[in-house]
């Protein structure tokens, strides 16, 4: 493991203590920025639970121990609210969750190093380590990721990999910041960073759980059973606190929403509905649920979210967005996933200007504006030498 690399630099400090968290957090709150992260698990368990969180700023590097008997995390999340100091992550959305689900906030002022890697041009969300190599020089070792962050005593190489995370951050921040000021992108990233500070972007409501479940009819009734079961999962999962699909699985989900048992002999004939489930007051639930929704009203019913006018894209204008698309990516140097989605794509190539995030703030000025005029015929698209070349046409 790479120890941080500025000199002198002090060891790691563990907090296990709300004295402790409360004096760290008084100093950090001196700082510009403070890097963080965490370690949780979650493959037991619907909500996640938090074991770790690591803070470093110009002089702290410290590992809290989330799950110290007396701990208060008071202190930390009055940093977190701190408007003077910008919170900085990598791949924030997983970690904000947790603080969103303990305070109902998000930290801030935000800052998402993947985002900002990808507005620099570091590709397709581009992981840590990589990153890490990019920028600084130095390797990360990786070889505690999935260790049992639950377990105590927490031993000294978990301490010390933790610890690495945002010690590196610190100097990838810098970095990046520094870049993007030079190249004007921070109100780029700033823009990316608005999703990320909606509390809302990290709350599932039961009722709106079936949608990712991606059912493939247009049928409307089908569709009002299967968010009547998928809001049943949802509750009993976040009640027994347990991943939703050990409650039940999405095939057997769908299997029964197509099937509307109406008792709990016919539900447990639907392949892997477990039988205690289906006979206890969970299964009468869901069977009650079920029935509710077959007889909504028509106005009531729920649709498929839009996608588009319906109409099928021409391969061809797909295929030629796509080229531009990758030539303002290689022009801009910035990742294509972030630039327009494959979405996107498919709704300017049918529809006359769509309300897509390619034809709004910096995207439009990048790529939306260039897609809007290549679909009227305005430029062209040339070949010269390697690149991709727009040429202006006389109306």
């Amino acid at each position: 493991m790479n120890r941080p690399s500025k000199a002198g630099f002090p060891p790691p400090q563990q907090i296990e203590t709300t004295d402790a968290l409360a004096a760290l957090c008084t100093r950090l709150a001196e700082a510009p920025f403070v890097t963080v992260d965490t370690e949780f698990m979650r493959e037991r368990t619907y909500w996640p639970e938090l074991c770790v969180v690591q803070l470093a700023g110009p002089d702290d590097v410290a590992v809290v121990d989330a799950e110290a008997e007396g701990l208060d995390l008071a202190p930390l999340y009055a940093l977190f609210d701190n408007p003077n100091v910008v919170k900085v992550f990598h791949a924030a959305r997983q970690d904000i969750e947790i603080f969103v689900l303990r305070t109902g906030r998000v930290p801030a002022p935000l800052f998402d190093t993947q985002i900002a890697a990808m507005v620099a041009g570091f590709g397709d969300q581009v992981g840590y380590d990589a990153l890490v190599g990019a920028l600084t020089g130095a390797s990360i070792d990786k070889a505690f990721r999935f260790s049992d962050w639950s377990a105590r005593p927490l031993t000294q190489q978990q301490i010390t990999y933790a610890a690495a995370d945002v010690t590196y951050l610190r100097r990838v921040y810098e970095k990046l910041k520094a870049r993007l000021e030079r190249e004007g992108r921070l109100a780029w990233v700033a823009e990316e960073m608005a999703v990320l500070a909606e509390p809302a972007t990290y709350r599932t409501e039961p009722e709106d759980a079936w949608v990712r479940l991606k059912p493939r009819t247009t049928n409307r009734r089908f569709l009002a059973v299967l968010r009547a079961a998928a809001a049943w999962r949802e509750r009993e999962a976040q009640r027994l606190n347990i991943p939703r699909q050990r409650v039940v699985k999405d095939e057997t989900l769908l299997e029964v929403a197509a099937q509307v048992p109406g008792d709990a002999v016919a539900l447990m004939r639907a392949r892997g509905f477990p039988r205690g489930l289906a006979e206890g007051k969970a299964g009468a639930a869901l069977i009650a649920a079920m029935a509710e929704a077959q007889g909504l009203p028509d106005a009531a019913l729920p649709e498929l979210p839009a996608r588009g006018n319906g109409i099928k894209p021409s391969p061809a204008m797909v295929a030629l967005l796509k080229v531009l698309l990758q030539a303002k990516c290689d022009e801009h140097d910035v990742a294509q996933k972030l630039l327009a989605s494959s979405d996107d794509i498919d709704r300017l190539a049918t529809e006359d200007e769509p309300d897509v995030p390619a034809l709004h703030g910096w995207r439009r000025s990048v790529f939306g504006e260039a897609a809007l005029a290549l679909k009227a015929g305005r430029i062209a698209l040339a070949a010269e030498g390697r690149r991709i070349r727009l040429v202006p046409l006389e109306g």
